[in-house]
C-alpha cells in the first residue's frame, strides 16, 4: 500500500482483498493476535466528535499493542493555532502515525503531504474511507462474494456515499444510488460500471436489492439545512412501505448515528434484516487490519 490512506482510490482491488483477509484473521484471533504496534504511539487528530471512530481506533491501537493520543480541536487547532504543515512535521518527530477526522478533505491531504509517517483519513467532508471498508467487509462476510449482488444506497450523496461508490467499483459490486435532484454524489465519485447507476427514484434503486444502505440526511456541519432537507428527502425514508420493492430478505445497513424517524424508521433499523451492529463492530476489525498494514513495518 501507499504510505497513507486518504482515499478509497489509494487501494487496488488486490489490496482490498488482502486487507479483508487480514481483517478476517484478526477478528477470528481477537484478542490473541500479534501486537505489531508494540511501543508505537498514534495521534488521533479530531476536529469532529465521534463515538464509533474514536472508540474503534483507540481500542484497535491498544489491542495491537500501541498507545493512542487523542487530540481535540482545542488541543491542536488545525490551521488556526498552527499551520497544518508544521503540525504534520512536528507529529512526525514524536509519533508513528496520524489518524485524522477533519472537516475539510484538504486538511488530511496536507497532513499526508507534510508528514513523514502514515496518515489515515478517519473522515472528511469528501470521503469516509474507513467506514466504506467496514461496510463492504460486512457485505463480504455475509455473501462471501460481490458478483451478482445489488447494493442500493438511498439518501444524500455525501462522503459515505462517495467512498462506497469508489470501493464498490474497485470490488466489482453493482451499486445503485437514489438521491433527490441536486443531491447526487459528484461526478468524480460515480462509478463507470454500466450496471451501476445514480437515480432520483428510491423505488427503482432498491428493486430486487440484496442490500439497502442509508445515512443521515444532514451531516455534521449541515445542521442549518436540516429543516429544508427534511422536506426534500421525505420520500427517501427507508421504511416498510419502501422495502416492498426490495427482496424480502434484503439486508439493511446504516453507518450510524441514525436519526430514527427521519432517514430510517425504528421498525426497519431494529428488524431481523438489519446488520448495523455488525457494521459497527467491523469498524474495529478493518481499522486494525489497516493499522497493521501501514504501521507494522519498523
Amino acid at each position: 500500500m501507499k504510505k497513507d490512506f486518504v482515499s478509497i482510490k489509494d487501494l487496488s482491488k488486490k489490496e482490498v482483498k488482502e486487507l479483508f483477509l487480514l481483517t478476517e484473521k484478526l477478528k477470528q484471533a481477537r484478542p490473541k493476535h500479534e501486537k505489531p504496534l508494540q511501543n508505537k504511539t498514534i495521534a488521533l487528530v479530531f476536529e469532529k466528535p465521534s463515538l464509533r471512530t474514536r472508540v474503534t481506533f483507540e481500542t484497535g491501537i491498544y489491542e495491537l499493542g500501541g498507545s493512542p493520543i487523542y487530540l481535540s480541536p482545542q488541543d491542536i487547532g488545525l490551521g488556526k493555532r498552527e499551520s497544518i504543515s508544521d503540525i504534520a512535521r512536528n507529529l512526525s518527530l514524536w509519533v508513528s502515525g496520524i489518524v485524522a477526522r477533519v472537516f475539510a478533505h484538504q486538511s488530511v491531504v496536507e497532513l499526508a503531504e507534510y508528514a513523514s509517517i502514515p496518515v489515515i483519513n478517519a473522515l472528511s467532508n469528501l470521503e469516509h474511507p474507513c467506514q466504506a471498508l467496514a461496510d463492504l467487509f460486512t457485505v463480504y462476510e455475509k455473501f462471501k462474494a460481490f458478483k451478482g449482488l445489488k447494493f442500493a444506497y438511498i439518501g444524500d450523496g455525501n462522503n459515505v456515499c462517495r467512498s462506497l461508490m469508489l470501493l464498490a467499483e474497485t470490488c466489482g459490486l453493482e451499486m445503485w444510488v437514489a438521491t433527490p435532484p441536486g443531491y447526487e454524489p459528484d461526478k468524480k465519485s460515480q462509478v463507470t460500471n454500466h450496471k451501476s447507476q445514480v437515480l432520483n427514484d428510491p423505488r427503482e434503486a432498491i428493486k430486487d436489492a440484496d442490500v439497502i444502505y442509508t445515512d443521515v440526511w444532514a451531516s455534521m456541519g449541515e445542521e442549518t439545512e436540516k429543516e429544508k432537507r427534511l422536506k426534500i428527502f421525505k420520500d427517501f425514508q427507508v421504511n416498510k412501505e419502501l422495502l416492498k420493492y426490495a427482496k424480502p430478505e434484503c439486508l439493511i445497513m446504516h453507518c450510524l448515528p441514525a436519526h430514527r424517524g427521519e432517514e430510517i424508521t425504528s421498525e426497519v433499523l431494529d428488524s431481523k434484516n438489519s446488520i448495523v451492529l455488525q457494521q459497527a463492530e467491523n469498524r474495529l476489525h478493518t481499522q486494525k487490519a489497516l493499522l497493521t498494514i501501514l504501521l507494522s513495518s519498523p
